[in-house]
Parts: structure tokens; sequence; C-alpha cells
């Protein structure tokens, strides 16, 4: 939150009060102002103060620091003594030939004495701009006249290169500070090499000191940042009126600033000096006479250990059982009673009791794990442990998924949830109970699936065995079907370039399944719900719940299992499944293609019957065409399509292209077609 400079520079004169040397607090001194406790050494007004750490009270309602404008936000004296305050941000603008317009370096007399330093745990160095470097320097007779120097560079030449919430030289830039810095001072560097000629999107330069993580940068503050802002930081103060004395030194000098009883004197930790602390089991004030007062330990709102009866001592407390109860550590450790015999007894009974109970658990587990690992082996699980091609997933690796992941599909085969299982996004299907193959046929199957790498076929990653109906794990896809894209609910732009990679690569996986693997695989349920794009809608080829793995040496497999309006007729009559029983699918997939219309859009019509009634009729079928990519000069690969697909729908099995056939005719088209 941007914090604004609230009162003008006339405003110094009328509200600073006489500096004080007194050492204690006069009488009618102020203790707060407006919401801030102003504890000595600090104060308002005349003998209220130590020297250095007057504080103004503007309207009774605002501390700010004594001759400045600069608003004091918080003090304490421990057990870290800090002044938060707001001080304003440096600054520097030009106009757009690179010359300086008008700049401010921060300065502001807050610390004429000596008493604070800024922060360096607390605070960081920031700065904006786009061809910038800043530096802060403090100390005196350095070797470059100065004892400390630090500073950071932001660049950026273009506006759109920073980014909101990041500050790491783009635009924006912080670093760490030393410790010891007593002013606020920001120096920049212009001109040379570091050049804001045409640089409107970034026409000042900004710098500030403010406490870690208080900014949040926005790129928009590059074009636009009231030179008026202020930012909150801390001070670390210390009573440094004797220079680096020891404690013990300063134990002796007049003027000693912890002069109450049970008070204790620490070393500065960022710069000369010391602070005061009251010692252990006291609290208050140690810069005051009997400011240091005893800690009531064992108050409620305390918050000090005690399981036992608590009694608050000077500097300290007992904590002890009471008569009858005992603890090993009364203060950690709940008080129990000395138990009698009786006592005993009972206790034995109900730990035999209890004994009972954990045996008969333990037993109900040792018989699940029992189950657990009948089912793993019945599944297959020492085969595909053999096989070693694919993850076998525990039960409750999976758990987490079915408990927090998104449900992505329900149908015949059973579930699929879409879930992370470590770093990966995964699709796992749980399938209906008993809807798997039989036990033999199961292994057999995934170890084959586990083998099938192609781009364009769904990676199987693993299985769990563990249940009664194996669940499997694939890679996500995440764009989801082509069934989605065509006919969901929102029908965004689909160009014909697009649908026809989508054909190209769906060929070349089904062809792949077909013919280049040690097994041929039939898929069975070709249909654009088990084709499956990613973000470049590339396709994937799923769902091989219902696949059948066939042996180059046998004919056809007799379970008829798919989709009736993508399914081979031949295949329907007489239930044999063969590749060319994909082919005929495949061939109402590229229908459906290029008309974006279902396979049966109606209860009379289909999108085979009407591409075969043209296509019988000689008649052109360009009105069946999707009107998005039936443009003119696409119109003769549009028909080459819609022959293929004819061709591939023949109702003599023979007279239909292979795969391959289909996959090299598509190449063909996609080649030929003009860019």
């Amino acid at each position: 939150m941007w914090m604004r400079l609230l009162f003008p520079a006339l405003l110094v004169a009328t509200m600073s009060a006489p500096v004080a040397d007194s050492l204690t607090v006069s009488p009618g001194c102020v203790g707060r102002c407006g919401d801030v406790d102003i504890p000595y050494p600090f104060g308002i007004g005349s003998g209220c103060f130590r020297k250095g750490f007057e504080i103004s009270c503007v309207n009774n309602t605002m501390p700010v620091m004594a001759g400045t404008t600069q608003r004091v936000l918080n003090l304490t004296l421990s057990p870290r003594p800090e002044a938060r305050v707001m001080l304003p941000i440096a600054w520097q603008c030009f106009n757009s030939t690179g010359d300086v317009t008008g700049d401010f370096d921060g300065k502001v007399n807050m610390n004429p004495e000596g008493v604070y330093r800024i922060s360096s745990e607390l605070n960081q160095l920031v700065l904006l701009g786009c061809n910038t470097f800043a530096q802060i320097k403090s100390g005196v007779s350095g070797r470059f006249n100065y004892q400390y120097y630090t500073g950071c560079v932001a660049f950026a030449n273009d506006s759109s290169l920073p980014q909101d919430g990041a500050c790491r030289g783009v635009g924006c830039c912080r670093i760490d500070i030393p410790p010891g810095l007593t002013d606020n001072v920001i120096d920049f560097e212009s001109g040379g090499s570091w050049t804001h000629e045409n640089q409107e999107f970034c026409p000042c330069d900004y710098a500030f000191i403010t406490n870690r993580g208080y900014y949040n940068f926005q790129k928009a503050h590059l074009r636009h940042m009231d030179v008026n802002t202020s930012m909150p930081l801390s001070l670390d103060w210390a009573i440094r009126d004797n220079g680096s004395l020891s404690c013990a030194a300063a134990a002796t000098k007049p003027g000693y600033a912890c002069i109450s009883r049970h008070s204790e004197c620490v070393v500065s930790a960022n710069g000369p000096g010391y602070t005061c602390n009251c010692t252990t089991g006291r609290e208050g004030n140690p810069y005051v006479v009997d400011g240091c007062t005893d800690i009531d330990e064992c108050a409620p709102q305390a918050g000090y250990p005690c399981r036992g009866t608590c009694k608050n001592t000077d500097g300290s407390y007992e904590c002890t059982c009471r008569p009858g109860y005992q603890s090993n550590d009364p203060f950690y450790e709940r008080c129990t009673p000395r138990f009698p015999l009786a006592a005993q007894i009972s206790i034995g009974v109900v730990g035999g009791i209890l004994l009972i109970v954990i045996m008969t658990f333990t037993i109900i587990i040792i018989k699940e794990k029992k189950k657990i690992h009948d089912t793993y082996k019945r599944n297959g699980g020492p085969v595909l442990e053999k096989a070693r091609t694919i993850k076998l997933f525990k039960k409750v690796d999976l758990q987490q998924i079915f408990k927090n992941g998104k449900l992505i599909g329900k149908g015949g085969f059973g579930e699929v949830y879409k879930g992370l299982l470590g770093d990966e996004l995964v699709a796992v299907k749980k399938p209906i109970s008993g809807n798997v193959l039989e036990s033999k046929q199961f292994p057999n199957e995934v170890i084959i699936q586990s083998q099938i790498i192609h781009k364009n076929i769904v990676r199987l990653i693993g299985c769990c065995l563990e249940v009664d109906s194996p669940m499997l794990v694939y890679e996500f896809i995440p764009r989801g079907s082509m069934d989605d894209i065509l006919h969901g609910e929102e029908k965004k732009p689909l160009s014909l370039d697009v649908r026809l990679n989508i054909a190209v690569e769906s060929a070349q996986g089904l062809a792949y399944m077909h013919s280049q693997t040690n097994k041929v695989i039939l898929h069975g349920d070709v249909k654009p719900a088990n084709i499956l794009l990613n973000d470049e809608f590339a396709p994937k080829i799923s769902d091989f719940g219902i696949s059948r793995l066939i042996a180059t040496d046998k004919e056809h497999t007799a379970l008829v299992i798919g989709d009736r309006s993508y399914m081979d007729p031949v295949y329907l009559q007489t239930g044999m499944l063969t590749a060319k029983s994909d082919v005929y699918s495949f061939g109402v997939v590229i229908l459906e293609l290029i008309s974006r219309k279902k396979a049966t859009y109606s209860e009379d019509n289909s999108i085979v019957k009407s591409f075969l009634d043209v296509h019988k009729d000689r008649k052109k079928s360009t009105e069946l065409f999707d009107t998005e990519i039936a443009v003119e000069e696409d119109l003769d690969l549009l028909v080459s399509l819609a022959e293929l697909a004819v061709d591939c729908l023949n109702l003599d099995v023979d007279q239909r292209p292979t795969m391959t056939d289909v996959a090299e005719r598509l190449v063909i088209l996609k080649r030929c077609r003009k860019p």
C-alpha cells in the first residue's frame, strides 16, 4: 500500500519541541500519541525524552520524528529496539532527450544525534527504472570518501519486459543493505551508459529503502509513481552517547541508561552503543526507575508452560503437582494420580481388553494384506514384475486421486479420473467390477500395451493390481476428445489444416497398431470419443479397454463390442473383428471431420448414408461439408477426403484399403494442399 507525505515542510517549525538532556521522565509526560505508544527514552515535550529521541505529536493524533514531517508508525524497546517510520522515496525524472527534469535524493534530517541506524535485517534497497543504477552510501573517511556503498541495476528496453511481482533486475531490482547506515540518501547514475533518451514508457527512476516484503512491484509504477510517496522502514536505535564503549565501561559513565533495577546492558548489534533489557522474569521499561517489573507467569494470558499447580515468585515461577499426584516434569507433562492397588487392577483389566482389541485389529490388517496380495497375484502381478516395462502402483497411491481428483469420464468400461501422481498429471481408469479381461489374458495385454510407444497413441504408464478389477494409469491428454471439439457445447473454430493433421496422425497411429508391432492390435471401437487431442491438437488413439491382441497367425476375434454408429456392418453380422473393421470406423471419423456432424444426427439420417447416397448418384457432396472449411479453393481436397472415406466404407472388405494405405493417401493430400 502506498502512503504519502502528509505535511508541508512549513509544519516542521511549529511542531518541534525544545531538546531535553534529562535522563529521567518528568511528571506529566504524554506516553501516547494517536494509537502509538511513546516509551522513554522517546518522549514528547521538554524533559520527556533522552537526547536524540524526541517525538512530535501533530494535532494530538499523529507522531512524527522531531524536526521533520516523517510519520512514526511504531516504537519498541524489546526484544528488538526498533523505530518504524515513513521516509520519502528518492527519484529523478527525464524528458524524451534524456535530460533530467527533476530529482530528489530522499535525504531527511531524521538522525541529527546519530542514535539511529537503518536496519540491515529488516529492510532492503529497492530500485525502479529501465536503465538505472542507484546506490546508497554512508559513513565518512572511507577509501572512496564513504565507508559503505551498495546498489543495484534495473534495466528494460521494452515496456513488455517487466512483469508484475517480479523484481529481479528487469525494471526493478532489490538488494540487501549493509549494517551501519545512518541515513537514506540515494545517488542515481545518469548520462553516458545510463542514458534515458526515448524512454517514454519509463520516464523516471525511483529508489527507496523499505521493509522486506512490503513493496510488490507493479510495472505500471515505471510509467508513473507519485514522487511524494513515502515507504515504511525500520530503524535500529541505541544509546550512543559515548561511542562504542563496552557495557562494563558504559555503566561507569554519567548518563548510563539502564537505570531500572533488574535491568541489563546489551551491546548494539548495528553500530556503536548499547541498549537495555529487563532481566529474565521481568518486563517493562529498563530506561526508567523501577521500570522492570515482575512477570506473573501464572496469569492465564502469560503463556508460560505449567501442567500442574503454578506459583509465581519474584523473577520466576514454580510448577508442582498437588498432593496425591505426580509427574516427571510438571512444566510440560500432566500430573497424574498416584494409583492405589484397586486402581492398578482396574488399569490391568482395561489394558487386557485393549490388548485383545489391538490383536483383533492386527489380525484384520494381516487378513486384508493377504487378500491384497492374493488379488495382486491373481491379476498377474508376478508376470508384470518380470516384464519390468510397466509401473505397478499400490492401491493407496491412487486413493488420493479418487478422493481429490476430477471425474472426467464415465461409460461402459467404468470411470476415468484426472489427478497427480508425484509431479505427473495422469488419467486413471477405474473399471466396473468384473469388466476386465480374463486374469490370464490381462497381464499379457498390459505388457504389450506398455511396449507401444508412438506419438499418436496414448501411453500406458502403469496399473494397480491390488483391487478385484485392475486399474490402468495413462498419460493425461489435456484438450479432451475429438468428439468434444467437434460437437461440444462451445463449437470453437477448427481449420482444415488442423482437421487434416488430426486425420493423418490418427491414421498413422492405427496403422502402427495394425502392422508395426509384434502383435496385431485391433482397436475395435474407433470413434472421435476415443481420439484425444493435446494442447497442439495432435491426436492420440485411446481406450484399449475393449481392444483385443491377436497373434499374427490368427484371423479374427468373435467378441462384438463397440459403438454401432461406427461399427463395420460385416463385423456386426459375423462377429469377426479384423483390421478392415477399424478401417471402416475410421472412414466414419473422416466424414465427421469434414462435415462436423455426428455419425447419427437424426433418427433416420447418418453421415454415412448421406455421403454414400451422394456418391452413388454421382452428385457433388459440397452441401455436406462443414461451411467453416468449405471454401472454393479447398473443395477438391474435401472431395478427395470424402472419396477416401467412401473407399473405407466399402461393404466388400477386400476392397477396403489398409490403414497403412489410408495413412499414406492422407499424407499425400496434406502435402498437395496449397498453402
